[in-house]
C-alpha cells in the first residue's frame, strides 16, 4: 500500500519554473509514484488535493512556506526521497557565473551599473511593488508577472511613461531589445523591422516567420495583454511607437495586437500616420481597413501576412512625416451614391474616425439613428432603399444629395463633406453642372472643404477631366483612388493623439543589453546564455508574504 509523507518548510521561496523541475526529478527516483513541489498558497493545494496529494495534516501551511509531499511504495523510500531535496534544490542553483546573489535591487545594481532594464517575474500579488522599486531607481521594466491588477497596470505605465522610461507588461511574455530575447523569445537575426506587440506568441509568429524570410529584427517590444484596453489607453504602445520611429535602425514596424478597444485602435493608427516608416498591422479580429492607407499603414489579414508585409517594405524609402495639409478638426460627413464606395469608406474609416455611424453599418453600435439626421462622423449611403423608394438613384438625380449637402455644410461641428462622383453610360450627363455650384455655395457660407472621389475614365462621354477642372474650380479637392482619399481623411480628420509625454532615450535600445533579473532564474540563464550581462536577484516575498505585515511596511515606505 502506498504511503504519503510531506515536509513543510516556513518561508522558504522557489519560483515556479524551479518548483516544476524539482517536482519531476523528485517524482523520478526510484520507488517514488508521485510527488508535489508547490508554495502553500489554496490554489496550489486544492492542486494537490485533485490528485490526492494532500495528507490532512498539509493543511497547517501558510501560502508562504514550501510543502513537499512524496507518495512512495513504503514509509522508507518515501523519507530516502524527501532527504535529497536539498541535493536537487542545489543543483538548480545559478552556476559559478554568479557566486553571489543580492537581496535587494539597490545591491543588485551597483553590482551592474550598466544595467538599464528589470526582468520581473515574481507572483503577482508582490509584483507592482518590485516594479515600482524598479522605477524609482529610473529602470526600463520587462514584466512577466500576471495577476497584477489593471489599477497598479495603469498608475506603473504613468509613472513610467512621465519618467521617460519602459514598462513592458504586466503579462508581457516576449520581447527582443538589442538583439537579446527576454522571455519567451526565439532565436532571430538582427535587422531592420521593429514589432511593437500586444501579444507574445502573436511577437513569436512574425519574429519567426520574418527570419525565416531572410531578414531581420531590429526590437521587438511587448506591451503586455491589456495595454490597448481603453482604462490603459495605448501607454506602452504610443511609447514605443515613438521610440521605434526615431530608431535608425528600424525602417519597418510591425504592430499586432489582440483584439484591441476601437478608441484605442483609433489613436494608434492616427500615430502611426505620421511615423514616416511603413507600418504594418495586425488587430486580430479587428474588421480590417482597405489593404493599405497611401504609403504609411498596410493593414494585414494574419499573422503571416503581417511578417510578409514588412519584409516587402525593407528598401522603400522612408516617408515623408506629413503632407502639406495641416491637422483638421471637425467630424467627416460622406454622401455617397455608390454602396459598394460607401461600404469601402466604413471599412477604410471605422479604426480611424471614432464615433462613426452610417445606414450601412459594419456592427450594430454603428448604425445612425435617424436616417435624416447625422452625428459624429456619418457615412451615407445614398443609393440605398431608404433613400431610392419614390426617387431616381442619385447617380442619375443629385436632388437628395445636394440637399443634405447644404444641412451638412450648415452644420458648424463638420470640418469635411465627402461625396463620390461616378461616371460613365447611364450616369448623370453632366453631374459638376449641378454639384460644383453647390459646393461652391456651401464654401462661401463657412470654410467646410469638400472632397471628391472622382470614378470614370477619360473615353467616358461626360468628359473626366472636364468634371474635375470643374470641381477643383468650385473649391473640391478631386481624387481618382479611395486609397489616397482614405489617406488624407485618416491623417487630417483621424483621432488626434497628444505625445508630449518625455520620449525613451534611444539609448535604451543600444547595445549591449545588462539587466537584473528578480523572479525566475530560468529567465537569468537565458540571458547569460546570449551573451548578456545579468545580475539575478534571490528575491523573496517581503514579510515572509505575511499581509498585514506587509501592509504596514507599505505604509511606513510611504511615510
Amino acid at each position: 500500500m502506498s504511503v504519503t509523507q510531506f515536509e513543510i518548510r516556513a518561508g522558504a521561496y522557489f519560483d515556479s519554473v524551479v518548483l516544476m523541475q524539482l517536482q519531476r526529478e523528485l517524482a523520478a527516483l526510484p520507488g517514488v509514484e508521485d510527488a508535489g513541489i508547490v508554495m502553500a498558497t489554496s490554489a496550489n493545494r486544492e492542486l494537490l488535493a485533485g490528485s490526492d496529494l494532500l495528507p490532512p495534516a498539509a493543511g497547517q501551511a501558510a501560502s508562504d512556506d514550501l510543502l513537499i509531499v512524496v507518495k512512495a511504495a513504503d514509509a522508507a523510500t518515501a523519507q530516502a526521497a524527501l532527504s535529497q531535496v536539498d541535493s536537487l534544490i542545489q543543483k538548480r542553483r545559478p552556476g559559478a557565473s554568479q557566486s553571489f546573489r543580492p537581496r535587494s535591487l539597490a545591491t543588485a545594481a551597483r553590482m551592474l551599473p550598466a544595467a538599464h532594464w528589470v526582468l520581473i517575474s515574481v507572483p503577482g500579488r508582490y509584483a507592482a511593488d518590485v516594479a515600482r522599486t524598479a522605477l524609482d531607481a529610473g529602470k526600463n521594466i520587462f514584466l512577466y508577472s500576471d495577476n497584477v491588477s489593471l489599477e497598479d497596470e495603469l498608475v506603473l505605465k504613468r509613472q513610467a511613461r512621465d519618467a521617460g522610461l519602459l514598462l513592458m507588461g504586466p503579462d508581457c511574455g516576449t520581447a527582443i531589445i538589442n538583439g537579446v530575447g527576454l522571455g519567451f523569445a526565439n532565436r532571430v537575426r538582427q535587422g531592420a523591422i521593429g514589432l511593437i506587440g500586444a501579444s507574445g506568441t502573436g511577437l513569436q509568429a512574425i519574429t519567426s516567420r520574418i527570419h525565416a524570410l531572410g531578414a531581420g529584427v531590429s526590437q521587438a517590444i511587448g506591451t503586455g495583454g491589456r495595454d490597448l484596453s481603453p482604462e490603459v489607453g495605448g501607454i506602452t504602445a504610443l511609447q514605443a511607437l515613438d521610440l521605434l520611429r526615431r530608431d535608425a535602425d528600424t525602417a519597418v514596424i510591425v504592430l499586432v495586437s489582440k483584439p484591441p478597444a476601437p478608441e484605442v485602435a483609433a489613436h494608434l493608427l492616427a500615430a502611426a500616420q505620421n511615423v514616416g516608416k511603413p507600418v504594418v498591422v495586425y488587430f486580430m479580429g479587428y474588421p480590417p481597413t482597405l489593404g493599405r492607407v497611401g504609403d504609411r499603414l498596410i493593414m494585414a489579414l494574419s499573422l503571416e501576412d503581417a511578417a510578409q508585409q514588412a519584409v516587402s517594405c525593407l528598401g522603400q524609402a522612408r516617408l515623408p512625416a506629413s503632407d502639406t495639409a495641416p491637422p483638421a478638426s471637425g467630424y467627416v460627413r460622406g454622401l455617397f451614391s455608390g454602396g459598394t464606395l460607401a461600404y469601402e469608406a466604413m471599412l477604410a474609416w471605422q479604426g480611424l474616425l471614432l464615433p462613426l455611424y452610417s445606414n450601412v453599418p459594419l456592427r450594430p453600435a454603428q448604425a445612425l439613428p435617424q436616417l435624416t439626421r447625422s452625428q459624429g462622423h456619418t457615412i451615407l449611403d445614398m443609393g440605398a432603399d431608404a433613400f431610392t423608394q419614390g426617387r431616381l438613384h442619385p447617380m442619375l438625380d443629385h436632388e437628395q444629395r445636394l440637399r443634405r449637402l447644404r444641412q451638412e455644410a450648415a452644420d458648424v461641428e463638420v470640418g469635411l463633406i465627402v461625396l463620390d462622383v461616378v461616371l460613365g453610360e447611364g450616369a448623370h450627363p453632366h453631374p459638376a453642372a449641378e454639384l460644383a455650384p453647390a459646393i461652391a455655395a456651401v464654401k462661401a457660407q463657412r470654410p467646410v472643404e469638400v472632397a471628391v472621389l472622382l470614378v470614370g475614365t477619360d473615353a467616358d462621354p461626360q468628359g473626366l477631366s472636364d468634371q474635375a477642372e470643374r470641381l477643383v474650380a468650385a473649391g473640391a479637392v478631386v481624387y481618382y483612388k479611395m486609397s489616397a482619399l482614405v489617406e488624407t481623411v485618416a491623417r487630417r480628420w483621424g483621432a488626434q493623439v497628444v505625445t508630449d509625454f518625455p520620449s525613451v532615450p534611444l539609448t535604451t535600445l543600444q547595445p549591449p543589453l545588462a539587466a537584473i533579473n528578480i523572479g525566475l532564474e530560468s529567465f537569468y540563464d537565458s540571458l547569460t546564455a546570449q551573451g548578456a550581462a545579468a545580475v539575478h536577484v534571490e528575491w523573496r516575498p517581503p514579510a515572509g508574504g505575511n499581509e498585514k505585515m506587509m501592509a504596514l511596511l507599505g505604509q511606513l515606505k510611504r511615510k
